[in-house]
């Protein structure tokens, strides 16, 4: 399905990102990461804008072309009592700008049918306490990919999606932490790279802007105290 074309993911050398990569490999694409961790392509921080330059030089000059940008790398997250200036705008760059700043760069060079798809979080439209900068930047991303999206109207397709929880261990859950789902189950980073390689595809081809939440139905089920069994325990 993926015969020869380019796939960049940032973030790729764990977790859902490498199993987006993985995914892109078995079905024929050529994959470039860019992580913090070693890995066999580009190793470098996404909040740099240096990093960012040498990146997208390196991808071009390998391949001359981009078929497919995944902005995957996950941003840190703390909360409004500990974290600092400098740990907000690092988990922005990484989040938000990094993203934009590698669009820009490969603008240029995306090859006919090319998708953007963006990692965001169901944390973009619901949050637990403590962990602003986390979602801070996962709710910019989400607001970029529209963006994006109509800016780039006709040349390239732009689309988020907003994992839920997802165990990059695919480990097995029984008990409450799969039946508090409405889909009874623990998400795994399959279902995320899954959801990637289709908006990538010409299967896709009529969906731009949009934001496709991956949470097994978690954001759609409404919680109240003494209700169903839910119980706040203060």
């Amino acid at each position: 399905m993926f015969q020869d074309k380019i796939a960049v993911i940032t973030g790729a050398a764990q977790g859902i990102g490498k199993c987006i990569a993985e995914e892109f490999q078995k079905n024929g694409a050529h994959v470039c990461i860019i992580d913090k961790q070693p890995n066999g392509y580009f190793t470098g921080d996404l909040s740099e804008e240096e990093t960012l330059r040498r990146f997208a030089d390196k991808v071009i000059r390998d391949y001359g072309k981009i078929d497919y940008l995944v902005n995957n790398a996950l941003p840190l997250s703390k909360g409004i009592d500990h974290c600092s200036y400098e740990e907000f705008n690092y988990a922005l760059k990484v989040g938000v700008t990094a993203p934009f700043y590698l669009a820009k760069l490969f603008l240029p060079y995306f090859a006919e049918g090319s998708a953007i798809v963006n990692i965001s979080s169901s944390r973009d439209r619901m949050s637990q306490p403590q962990t602003e900068s986390y979602t801070a930047a996962k709710g910019g991303i989400s607001a970029l990919t529209h963006a994006l999206a109509v800016s780039l109207a006709g040349k390239v397709r732009v689309n988020s999606i907003s994992p839920g929880w997802i165990d990059t261990d695919f480990q097995s859950y029984e008990g409450a932490d799969a039946l508090q789902q409405p889909a009874g189950r623990v998400g795994t980073p399959l279902d995320i790279a899954n959801m990637v390689l289709f908006l990538c595809s010409d299967k896709a081809g009529f969906i731009t802007g949009e934001n496709i939440c991956i949470d097994g139905g978690m954001t759609r089920q409404m919680i109240y105290h003494g209700d169903f069994g839910w119980t706040l325990h203060l």
